[in-house]
């Protein structure tokens, strides 16, 4: 995930800089650990750095490409490093690390995300929307783990499964349900922790914009292949199975599910787009609600075969990346009579801004009666 979110995801607005004057009103990021001044963020989308190491002789930050290897700090007489990205970053969040004499060090004054096929730093651009993932004093659901069983990996697996608001309170209702898959390099806590899935549908469903259903996030299987070495030796198999033979029916005997195809959607960011789309083509008798979320696009070739079984198909990506296959795909499938949307995240790339902005638009499309 992270070359893809370091160096398509900031390249667009991190080159115009320069010409801006730099204003003074620098606040720590809200991804900081607690009490700590440092990472700090301005008004503008510029974020500052501070490194304790007065032994070292060079520190870069991976955040924001100023020259090779990131951002360069300076050192003062007192041993303490500093340093400004060369631009704003683009809004919402950001993984990065720190090179110090060569080695690579999580910011101890930030929090920790699993991204890049390790926990890494993370920092917040407030973002001109935030609002809608922001936690607000409304009903809220459960993000609870749940380990279930996996005869075909001979182990016990883990998934996060959000129930809305009122689950519990109300044992007779059943709900929809939403396999929800991160990206490469990520694993089943990425869209609560980076993408605050849990606090876009609470605030959806208290502002009445859609009705409640159960999202499921779990493992995609993706890190056992080496990070960077591309996708020569994956296979979609051992995950399909995963999720069709045993996740599903284990969060349908155990959750109130409405556990048929009609109310079962499957959507995923870029690799978890890619499985989507795989296991989705592969299983129309499972899903009727289709997202690729910066994760490629359906053909009209690819889906006719299963038309009446398709309800929805979603497509979406940041305006930093390829916006006009989205389109063009959409188009193509509404000219064939699917039920298709595009969306496309304005001032944004391969992040997760883009993908929250995404889930925003795609959830009240879901299960709509």
């Amino acid at each position: 995930m992270k070359q893809f979110a370091l160096l398509l995801a900031m390249s667009g607005s991190l080159f115009l800089a320069q010409a801006q004057e730099i204003k003074e009103d620098f606040v720590p990021s809200s991804k900081n650990q607690p009490q700590q001044e440092y990472p700090q963020v301005n008004s503008q989308g510029y974020a500052r750095f501070r490194i304790v190491a007065p032994a070292a002789d060079s520190v870069r930050v991976s955040l924001g490409l100023g020259g090779q290897g990131g951002t360069k700090l300076e050192k003062n007489a007192e041993g303490v490093w500093m340093g400004t990205t060369a631009g704003p970053m683009d809004e919402g969040f950001h993984y990065y690390h720190i090179n110090i004499d060569g080695g690579t060090f999580n910011d101890p004054g930030a929090k920790n995300y699993y991204g890049s096929v390790r926990w890494e730093s993370g920092i917040e651009i407030p973002a001109h929307d935030q609002d809608f993932y922001a936690l607000k004093d409304v009903p809220h659901g459960h993000v609870s783990q749940v380990l279930f069983p996996s005869p075909s990996t001979e182990t016990s697996r883990r998934a996060f499964v959000y129930t809305p608001p009122g689950y519990y309170a109300n044992p007779s209702k059943r709900y929809p349900v939403l396999y929800l898959q991160h990206g490469w390099g990520e694993d089943e806590t990425a869209w609560s922790n980076q993408g605050h899935a849990n606090l876009i549908m609470d605030n959806l469903i208290a502002d009445k914009k859609i009705e409640p259903f159960i999202i499921v996030m779990t493992y995609g299987m993706t890190n056992e292949i080496k990070f960077g070495s591309g996708f020569r030796n994956f296979s979609f198999e051992p995950f399909e199975t995963v999720l069709v033979k045993e996740l599903i029916p284990y969060v349908d005997s155990h959750f109130r599910t409405i556990a048929d195809q009609p109310h079962r959607a499957m959507a995923g960011l870029s690799m978890g787009g890619m499985e989507t789309k795989n296991i989705t083509l592969a299983n129309p008798e499972v899903f009727s609600h289709y997202g690729l979320l910066s994760g490629g696009t359906y053909s009209v070739e690819d889906v006719t075969a299963n038309k009446d079984k398709i309800k929805l198909i979603f497509l979406s990506c940041g305006s930093k990346e390829r916006p006009d296959g989205v389109k063009n795909a959409a188009i193509a499938l509404k000219e064939a009579g699917f039920n298709a949307v595009s969306y496309v995240s304005e001032g944004t790339a391969h992040e997760f801004q883009t993908w929250r902005r995404s889930l925003l638009e795609m959830a009240p499309l879901l299960f709509k009666k």
